[in-house]
């Protein structure tokens, strides 16, 4: 058993050593071409926080596991959008007023749904993969062109985050940067190699399916990139920051991780779990949605809202983990959840976009 901690947590580190290379070298070889920070905030960052989630789903589909590769991606997405925003929102309450960020919470939603129309059939099949994949490149293609009819005053407050730290004369050398970016791969693949071994026998010790460890333990696992940098974030008062990297890297894990994954997952596709499609994928659908009012109509994720969200995903473990060992007190645990918690939820969502006036804008 402490052979298998010990892998697991050697994997993490591999991932997030590789992901942080990544995302050094990449963002700096992007800048040195004449990329704009803006872009490169958009797109290679956002994908190097995902980087975690796209090595693991990958590798759990050669390894043939493909519950550990869809629940990575949903589990994933559940947790950044409850636990770190809900965090993000303690630690300072989270204003929404960016033109990008209310641009980017569609793109979200919609890959979401689109998410959960290919899952209908009960398979992600190559085809499904290739749709996700090609989304993905539009999607970078579209800001990318965006970027270059934005405002001065927007491209200005990116070139001001990303230009702030001193520069060095590593940064200025090509050859290191592609140095980092192989470095930074390398590193991935060999923590999805070891997470994946290790949550496998996990699973097969304590008698916990896949896609449970895949829901749950290898989706916190492999968020950690995104907890540090909304946390952060949050700390030093980007809010914009902290919203707009969950957002991303929630379009990123289901068009790049899952899309890639069901490209290498050959003519039999990925098999998605029936407890994925009659709950878990509505509950990443339903958390999404409820975002709607408050991210779309301009205003702030208030603390007690971020506590909601944290309850929210709390109970949402602790279904799982109920579910998983067949508790005595599930039905009454899932009642209380359905007849009481979520109607008080929605009707307080409700009032709250009716009756909270919008806070003044940058």
């Amino acid at each position: 058993m402490m052979t298998h901690g010990l892998l697991f947590i050697a994997g993490l580190a591999a991932l997030f050593i590789g992901a942080n290379a990544l995302v050094h070298g990449a963002s700096k070889l992007a800048l040195s071409l004449g990329i704009q920070p803006l872009v490169v905030g958009l797109t290679v960052v956002a994908f190097g926080t995902s980087a975690p989630e796209m090595a693991v789903s990958t590798g759990a589909v050669i390894n043939g596991q493909a519950d550990i590769a869809i629940g990575n991606v949903v589990g994933s997405n559940i947790f950044n959008t409850l636990f770190i925003l809900g965090l993000s929102a303690l630690i300072a309450p989270l204003v929404v007023h960016s033109q990008l960020i209310r641009q980017e919470v569609p793109v979200m939603i919609g890959t979401i749904m689109l998410l959960v129309a290919l899952s209908l059939d009960g398979i992600i099949s190559i085809q499904d993969g290739g749709l996700l994949f090609f989304l993905m490149i539009a999607y970078t293609v579209f800001l990318i062109r965006q970027s270059r009819q934005a405002p001065a005053d927007q491209t200005s407050e990116f070139d001001l985050e990303f230009t702030k730290a001193k520069p060095n004369a590593w940064d200025s050398k090509w050859p290191i940067q592609v140095g980092l970016i192989i470095f930074g791969l390398v590193f991935l693949v060999l923590g999805s190699d070891w997470l994946v071994t290790a949550s496998i026998m996990f699973a097969k010790l304590m008698g916990i399916s896949d896609l449970v460890i895949g829901l749950t333990i290898v989706a916190a696992g492999t968020s950690m990139p995104e907890v540090a940098a909304s946390l952060v974030a949050a700390f030093k008062g980007e809010r914009d920051i902290a919203i707009g990297n969950v957002i991303g890297s929630n379009i990123f894990n289901v068009l790049g991780s899952l899309g890639l994954a069901g490209l290498v997952s050959g003519l039999t596709g990925m098999a998605v779990a029936p407890s994925l499609l009659t709950f878990d994928l509505w509950v990443l659908a339903a958390v999404s949605l409820a975002c709607l009012p408050i991210f779309l109509s301009g205003r702030e994720i208030a603390r007690w809202e971020g506590g909601v969200f944290l309850i929210y995903y709390i109970a949402y473990v602790t279904y799982m983990i109920m579910s998983a060992q067949s508790h005595d007190t599930l039905p009454q645990f899932s009642s209380v959840m359905l007849s009481f918690v979520l109607p008080l939820t929605i009707i307080t969502l409700v009032v709250s976009l009716l009756g909270r006036p919008k806070p003044s804008s940058k």
